[in-house]
Parts: structure tokens; C-alpha cells; sequence
């Protein structure tokens, strides 16, 4: 293998790269809080662990233990695996590295040879990895499903998944269901038809595909005007969740296409804005719900399905907790879809409210008017983490947060981006208001609102906390059995909060924005917690006297 490819960095390996994962260990990943065996941590999306060796008490004593410092400027927007004493991840763009969990010691760096021109709307960024036996897989932007030895990096096999020339792509961490690799394709803002497929994780073969946005003569299609179908969008970005009792695998779907003219699209456009609940052994659709019907805000649904089995009105049932970039948290039972519940946790002013059956009674804003919340929506795809213990949903969101939404008359043109439309800049809401800039992309306005991370109550959906930030937050959350919550911020500074009340425990500076979920491992006996910031990942733990 080239060195282009392929980078040993070190060959003697204080411990074995032999890992060896089975689909059984990743149903049962609670069991072994000392690793993080898929991107969410386990199947339920609950990003929570059982590790409690931090605690509230000490977690004045936490310390930086050694940092990877990522050989690329992209966006660090992966959650590392971690796999007895072995941390694997990528760098942007789509580099994977295997390092010693313990020291940050490099064991190798596969590099990815992309095409020079990529079309990709919103970053060269990889979420991250799956792992099955001693196999790796990522997906690439330029639309490929890559299988690696996660002994030394050398590549498996290679699966084209869709074409990268037509703007797909894939950005999301894979998602390991028993035999299959299963991904959905990115590219909403150029117009793609977008789908799931699942993959056989031996040879890279297509065991099936789900075509969120469906064709004429399946159903759904009536809910498109005319061939407005053909282009209709429905990206996936975030890993979603798996439910080995039901057999279910649930993923939430990008906004329709294009993204601000719903008069180019007439009708619900299903399956955008959705999450699907789909038979992980045949792709078959199970049941679907549909968030933001019809969508003209770019509201995609992609954010971490969660899945909680509790009491609903008395009676056990299989729950599922979202709260969506449209500005609702919603209350699922994930066996059916049925619509439980649903309120705001941000300011909102596109819709009235939501009827019966969970569908938002829409109040479209004027001509030039300020829309709550705006293009980034109340959360996005950064994760929610759920706590047993307490028994809250913990998100990350933007409030006060608006923009002016535009739509325009555009045809399609294949390989160019298909929005007929602006989600609008933020608009000041006095003269001179500052602003503060963090980096070369990212700046915050008064417009734009805060950066807040809030304690949900899921029976109610109230607030029981709020810890609010001064820029927005682009951060995932962190829950552990100690009962505390570990974010971050687009500021760069990382948090660790009580669970409990919110109180801030312990604050650190990291000099770039999170934009990521943080996790936690655990090797030798002693707790670590992982975070990227800026192009660099951190890793912490407790000073040792």
C-alpha cells in the first residue's frame, strides 16, 4: 500500500489492534461502559454512559491528558470509537486514524484519495465510524462506502454509492445492524433524490435501499406535484437509532428540494422532514412521521432519533424523544409512530401549534418578517443525550434565534445547487450591534440569538434547567450514571454541568468551537472524556496526586 495512502506511523503497539466486534456486543454496549462501540454510543441514541468515576465532587480535579492535533483545517465533527484501549476516528475530510487511548499515541492514518472536485454544500466534514469484527467503515464524501482492517488501515473493499458529480455524498457515521452497513446519502441543496441502502459488511454488496423520496407508483409520491419527485431532496446526515426487539432502524430525513420554494413542490413532499421507521433486514417502510410538511425553512429532520422504553400515562410502551430543528420536542411511540405529545422548547412563530396528530397548524410569517426560529433552526444535527437516572433529555439549541426567508424561481441543473431561495442573514435588531467573530466562517450576532443547553422534562415538556451561553452552540451532550452533563460550545469553551440542576461544575477553554458530541471511556480502570475542538481532538481526566 502507498504511503499516500497509508501511514504507519508506529509499528510496535503497547497493546493488540485486534478488535474484534461483534453485532452482539453492540446490542449489548451498556454492558461495557468502558467503550464506545458506534457513533451514539449504543443503539438507543441515548449518548449516556455508566461510567460514574467523575463525578460532581471532583470534577474540579479533571486535567488535559493529551490532545490529537487533527493534519487537517476541516471542521472535527466525529465521536470516536473506542474499542478495548483503541480510540478510531477520522479527520476531516475523510482520513481514519487509530490511536492509543490512553497516551493519544498514533498506531497509523489511512488517507483517502478524493477526487480534486468535490460538490458538497455545507463543508468537507465526516461524522465518523462503524465497526463490525476487526472492520472499519466510513463513508466519503465523494459518495463512497469504504470497508478498512482496523489492525493497520489497509483498505477491503470499495462501494460506490451514488454519483458525488450530481452533489451526493456521505457524511454521516455508519450505522452496523447485524450482518449490514446501513447509511443515507447527503446533498439536499442539489436537488438529489435522496435514499437509505443498507450494505453487506463482508463483500460491500447493496442488500437494499429505501428511497426517501418516492417515485410514481409508490406510495408517497401523490404528495409531490408534477415531477417536483424527481428532485426532491431528503438528505441524511445523522446516524440514526436501532431497536433489536422491534427490528426497527429509525432515521430522520433533510428538507424537500428545493429548500425555500414549497410552490415548486406542492403537497406534503413525503418522506422529507420525516423519521422512518424501516425493517433493517429488508429496507421495507414500516411507519413514518412527518415533522414539517411541506417545508419552505430548511427544518431538516435529521437529528438523533432517541429511544427510551418508559411508562406513557400509566402503561409501559416504547418511547421516542426528538426535538426537532422546527422548534418542537416531540413524544413518539416508536412500535407504531403514533404522536404522543409535542411542545416548544424555543421561541417559534412559523406555526400555532400542533393538531391531534402531531401536525404543526402552520402561520407563515409576512413578506420580509422575521421567522422563529431561523435557517439553523432550535437544535440541529449535534446530539441530545437522554439520563435514566434523571430522567430528563438534555439538548443543545438556539434561542431568540430568527432569519427572513426568500424564495425565488429556479430550474433544475444537474451538479449545481437547487434552492430557489435565501434562509436570509440574521438581522440585527438594533443599529451597530458587535460582532464577534470565530474564525474565518463562524460569526454571532445579536440576531442570531444564544447558545442554551436545556433539561427537558419528556412527560411535560418543560424546562427544568437552562444553562445559557453567550454565541450559539453547535455542541452535543453527554450524559453519565454520576449525573452529569459534558457540552461544549461554538465560544470553545467545554462544560461539565450538573445533571440535576444545571449548575456549572467545572469550565475550560479550548480555542476552537465545538462542533461535536463529547464521549467518555474508560481503560486501566480510569475514566477519560474526548471532545474536538477547533481541528484538534482533547482528551481528559482526573489529576492523579
Amino acid at each position: 500500500m502507498s504511503r499516500r495512502f497509508l501511514i504507519a506511523l508506529l509499528i510496535l503497539a503497547p497493546m493488540s489492534l485486534s478488535a474484534q466486534v461483534s453485532s452482539d456486543r453492540i446490542v449489548n454496549a451498556a454492558a461495557e461502559p468502558q467503550n464506545w462501540l458506534t457513533y451514539n454510543g449504543a443503539y438507543n441514541g441515548q449518548r449516556h454512559s455508566a461510567l460514574k468515576q467523575i463525578t460532581a465532587a471532583n470534577a474540579k480535579n479533571l486535567e488535559l491528558k493529551w490532545v490529537f492535533q487533527a493534519q487537517n483545517l476541516g471542521t472535527f465533527q466525529a465521536t470516536p470509537l473506542v474499542v478495548d484501549g483503541i480510540i478510531y476516528t477520522t479527520q476531516a475530510p475523510n482520513d481514519v486514524v487509530a490511536l492509543d487511548a490512553r497516551t493519544g499515541r498514533v498506531f497509523w492514518i489511512y488517507r483517502y484519495p478524493l477526487p480534486a472536485e468535490i460538490r458538497i454544500c455545507c463543508g468537507q466534514v465526516n461524522r465518523g465510524l462503524a465497526i463490525l469484527g476487526d472492520t472499519l467503515y466510513m463513508g466519503t464524501i465523494d459518495a463512497n462506502l469504504l470497508a478498512l482492517d482496523a489492525k493497520n488501515g489497509k483498505p477491503i473493499w470499495k462501494t460506490k454509492v451514488a454519483d458525488n458529480a450530481l452533489g451526493y455524498a456521505l457524511t454521516v457515521a455508519p450505522l452496523v445492524v447485524k450482518d449490514k452497513i446501513i447509511v443515507g446519502v447527503a446533498g439536499g441543496e442539489y436537488g438529489i433524490r435522496g435514499f437509505m441502502a443498507a450494505f453487506d459488511a463482508k463483500t460491500g454488496k447493496e442488500v437494499w435501499r429505501f428511497k426517501i423520496i418516492p417515485e410514481p407508483g409508490e406510495k408517497g409520491n401523490d404528495t409531490w406535484a408534477g415531477n417536483s419527485w424527481e428532485h426532491g431532496g431528503g438528505s441524511v446526515w445523522v446516524t440514526g437509532a436501532y431497536d433489536p426487539t422491534l427490528n426497527l432502524t429509525y432515521w430522520g430525513t433533510g428538507n424537500p428540494g428545493p429548500d425555500w420554494n414549497p410552490d415548486l413542490r406542492k403537497g406534503d413532499n413525503l418522506y422529507s422532514d420525516s423519521v422512518i421507521a424501516l425493517d433493517a433486514d429488508t429496507g421495507q417502510l414500516k411507519w413514518h412521521f412527518q415533522f414539517t410538511p411541506n417545508d419552505a425553512y430548511d427544518y431538516d429532520s435529521v437529528q438523533v432519533p432517541v429511544l427510551v422504553d418508559g411508562n406513557w400515562e400509566g402503561k409501559p410502551r416504547k418511547l421516542m424523544y426528538w426535538a426537532n430543528r422546527n422548534g418542537f420536542f416531540y413524544v413518539l411511540d416508536r412500535a407504531d409512530g403514533k404522536f404522543l405529545f409535542g411542545k416548544p422548547f424555543v421561541k417559534l412563530n412559523w406555526a400555532s401549534g400542533l393538531d391531534a396528530n402531531g401536525r404543526p397548524i402552520q402561520t407563515p410569517q409576512p413578506p420580509g418578517a422575521e421567522t422563529f426560529p431561523g435557517l439553523a433552526g432550535g437544535t440541529n444535527w449535534f446530539s441530545p443525550s437522554y439520563n435514566p437516572r434523571t430522567g430528563l433529555f438534555y439538548v443543545s439549541a438556539w434561542e431568540n434565534y430568527r432569519n427572513v426567508f426568500e424564495k425565488t424561481q429556479q430550474e433544475y441543473q444537474a451538479g449545481r445547487q437547487y434552492t430557489a431561495g435565501r434562509g436570509g442573514n440574521p438581522i440585527p435588531t438594533a443599529p451597530n450591534i458587535p460582532t464577534l467573530r470565530r474564525g474565518p466562517i463562524n460569526t454571532w450576532t445579536e440576531a442570531q440569538g444564544t447558545g442554551v443547553v436545556i433539561a427537558i422534562d419528556p412527560k411535560t415538556g418543560n424546562h427544568e434547567w437552562r444553562y445559557p451561553m453567550t454565541d450559539v452552540t453547535d455542541s452535543g451532550i453527554l450524559t453519565t450514571d454520576s449525573d452529569l452533563v459534558i457540552t461544549g460550545g461554538r465560544e470553545g469553551h467545554f462544560h461539565v454541568l450538573d445533571a440535576r440542576a444545571g449548575q456549572l461544575l467545572w469550565k475550560t477553554s479550548l480555542g476552537g468551537p465545538i462542533s461535536s458530541g463529547p464521549m467518555t471511556y474508560a481503560v486501566d480502570g480510569k475514566q477519560y472524556i474526548a471532545v474536538n475542538a477547533g481541528n484538534s481532538m482533547f482528551v481528559f481526566g482526573l489529576r492523579e496526586n
